[in-house]
Protein backbone atom coordinates (compact mmCIF):
# COMPACT_ATOMS: atom_id res chain seq x y z
CA UNK A 1 0.00 0.00 0.00
CA UNK A 2 1.34 3.04 -1.12
CA UNK A 3 1.76 6.13 1.46
CA UNK A 4 -0.82 8.37 -0.47
CA UNK A 5 -3.84 5.82 -0.57
CA UNK A 6 -3.34 5.73 3.70
CA UNK A 7 -5.77 7.15 5.84
CA UNK A 8 -4.64 9.54 8.93
CA UNK A 9 -5.25 8.05 12.38
CA UNK A 10 -4.21 10.66 14.32
CA UNK A 11 -7.86 12.28 14.67
CA UNK A 12 -7.56 14.94 12.33
CA UNK A 13 -8.00 18.99 13.40
CA UNK A 14 -10.76 19.28 16.02
CA UNK A 15 -14.21 19.75 15.14
CA UNK A 16 -14.82 23.19 16.64
CA UNK A 17 -17.84 24.46 18.63
CA UNK A 18 -19.95 23.40 15.98
CA UNK A 19 -19.45 20.68 14.23
CA UNK A 20 -22.79 20.23 12.49
CA UNK A 21 -22.80 24.29 11.25
CA UNK A 22 -21.59 23.26 7.86
CA UNK A 23 -24.59 21.41 7.25
CA UNK A 24 -26.95 24.61 7.38
CA UNK A 25 -30.53 24.68 7.89
CA UNK A 26 -31.27 25.00 3.58
CA UNK A 27 -30.65 21.15 3.68
CA UNK A 28 -33.83 20.20 5.34
CA UNK A 29 -35.78 22.79 3.68
CA UNK A 30 -35.10 22.09 0.44
CA UNK A 31 -36.55 18.02 0.85
CA UNK A 32 -39.33 19.34 3.05
CA UNK A 33 -38.43 17.25 6.16
CA UNK A 34 -37.88 20.40 8.34
CA UNK A 35 -38.96 19.37 12.42
CA UNK A 36 -40.21 22.67 13.88
CA UNK A 37 -38.67 22.99 16.99
CA UNK A 38 -41.58 23.77 19.29
CA UNK A 39 -40.83 22.30 22.64
CA UNK A 40 -38.09 25.28 23.46
CA UNK A 41 -39.86 27.98 22.12
CA UNK A 42 -42.48 26.57 24.12
CA UNK A 43 -40.62 26.66 27.47
CA UNK A 44 -39.04 29.52 26.42
CA UNK A 45 -42.61 31.25 26.81
CA UNK A 46 -43.14 29.92 30.11
CA UNK A 47 -39.95 32.28 31.78
CA UNK A 48 -37.96 28.61 31.77
CA UNK A 49 -34.49 28.49 29.72
CA UNK A 50 -34.28 25.99 26.60
CA UNK A 51 -32.39 23.53 27.91
CA UNK A 52 -34.18 23.29 31.09
CA UNK A 53 -36.14 19.46 31.39
CA UNK A 54 -39.52 19.95 31.35
CA UNK A 55 -41.71 17.71 34.39
CA UNK A 56 -43.59 15.11 33.01
CA UNK A 57 -47.13 15.60 33.67
CA UNK A 58 -48.07 11.64 34.00
CA UNK A 59 -44.93 10.57 36.07
CA UNK A 60 -44.24 6.97 35.99
CA UNK A 61 -46.22 5.06 38.54
CA UNK A 62 -44.44 2.78 40.73
CA UNK A 63 -45.22 -0.42 42.02
CA UNK A 64 -44.80 -0.02 45.75
CA UNK A 65 -43.01 -3.21 47.02
CA UNK A 66 -41.12 -4.03 43.43
CA UNK A 67 -40.01 -0.41 42.79
CA UNK A 68 -41.07 -1.43 39.09
CA UNK A 69 -41.64 1.46 36.82
CA UNK A 70 -45.02 1.85 35.24
CA UNK A 71 -46.60 -1.80 36.47
CA UNK A 72 -50.16 -1.25 34.63
CA UNK A 73 -50.52 -3.32 31.45
CA UNK A 74 -47.20 -4.95 31.43
CA UNK A 75 -48.87 -7.66 29.46
CA UNK A 76 -50.36 -11.50 29.73
CA UNK A 77 -49.02 -14.46 31.92
CA UNK A 78 -50.38 -17.82 31.74
CA UNK A 79 -50.96 -19.73 35.57
CA UNK A 80 -51.40 -23.39 35.01
CA UNK A 81 -52.05 -26.43 37.38
CA UNK A 82 -49.83 -29.50 36.41
CA UNK A 83 -48.58 -32.68 38.54
CA UNK A 84 -47.27 -34.60 35.48
CA UNK A 85 -43.44 -35.31 36.66
CA UNK A 86 -44.17 -34.26 40.39
CA UNK A 87 -44.84 -37.41 41.79
CA UNK A 88 -48.48 -36.62 42.25
CA UNK A 89 -47.86 -33.25 43.93
CA UNK A 90 -50.04 -30.49 42.16
CA UNK A 91 -47.79 -27.13 41.24
CA UNK A 92 -49.03 -23.93 40.33
CA UNK A 93 -47.21 -22.71 37.04
CA UNK A 94 -46.93 -18.84 35.92
CA UNK A 95 -45.46 -18.23 32.40
CA UNK A 96 -45.18 -15.96 29.74
CA UNK A 97 -43.30 -13.14 31.55
CA UNK A 98 -42.01 -10.74 29.01
CA UNK A 99 -39.67 -7.37 30.02
CA UNK A 100 -39.11 -8.54 33.43
CA UNK A 101 -35.95 -9.98 34.70
CA UNK A 102 -34.78 -12.28 37.07
CA UNK A 103 -34.96 -10.09 40.17
CA UNK A 104 -38.44 -9.53 39.56
CA UNK A 105 -39.63 -12.41 39.13
CA UNK A 106 -38.32 -14.01 42.22
CA UNK A 107 -39.83 -10.46 44.08
CA UNK A 108 -42.85 -11.28 42.69
CA UNK A 109 -42.61 -15.00 44.13
CA UNK A 110 -42.03 -14.23 47.08
CA UNK A 111 -45.21 -12.18 47.25
CA UNK A 112 -47.20 -15.50 45.48
CA UNK A 113 -46.24 -17.60 48.37
CA UNK A 114 -46.94 -15.01 51.41
CA UNK A 115 -50.15 -14.84 49.91
CA UNK A 116 -50.25 -18.20 49.18
CA UNK A 117 -48.77 -19.78 52.33
CA UNK A 118 -46.90 -21.87 50.01
CA UNK A 119 -43.37 -22.80 49.25
CA UNK A 120 -42.09 -21.97 45.82
CA UNK A 121 -38.84 -21.34 43.38
CA UNK A 122 -38.53 -19.44 40.04
CA UNK A 123 -37.10 -21.85 36.98
CA UNK A 124 -36.29 -21.45 33.61
CA UNK A 125 -37.75 -18.10 33.55
CA UNK A 126 -41.49 -19.91 34.58
CA UNK A 127 -42.61 -19.13 38.64
CA UNK A 128 -43.98 -22.55 40.42
CA UNK A 129 -45.64 -22.23 43.53
CA UNK A 130 -45.99 -25.40 45.81
CA UNK A 131 -50.21 -26.82 45.74
CA UNK A 132 -53.51 -25.79 43.66
CA UNK A 133 -52.82 -21.65 44.16
CA UNK A 134 -54.20 -20.16 40.97
CA UNK A 135 -57.28 -17.54 42.45
CA UNK A 136 -54.36 -16.57 45.09
CA UNK A 137 -51.60 -16.39 42.15
CA UNK A 138 -53.92 -14.81 39.85
CA UNK A 139 -54.73 -11.83 42.21
CA UNK A 140 -51.26 -10.89 42.94
CA UNK A 141 -50.13 -10.99 39.92
CA UNK A 142 -53.31 -8.69 38.81
CA UNK A 143 -52.37 -5.80 41.51
CA UNK A 144 -49.05 -6.17 40.17
CA UNK A 145 -50.37 -4.92 37.05
CA UNK A 146 -49.97 -7.96 34.80
CA UNK A 147 -53.25 -9.55 32.78
CA UNK A 148 -53.71 -13.56 34.48
CA UNK A 149 -55.09 -16.10 32.08
CA UNK A 150 -56.18 -19.26 33.90
CA UNK A 151 -54.62 -21.66 31.12
CA UNK A 152 -54.78 -25.55 30.71
CA UNK A 153 -56.94 -27.83 33.30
Amino acid sequence: MSAGNRVPTDGGPPLGQRPFAGLGAGILADTGNRIPDTGAQELAGKGQRADQKREDPNPPIRDPVTGIRNPQGRGRVDITRQTAGRGGKTVTVVSGFTGIGQTEKEQLAKRMQKACGAGGTVKEGRIEIQGDQREQVARVLAEAGFRPVLAGG
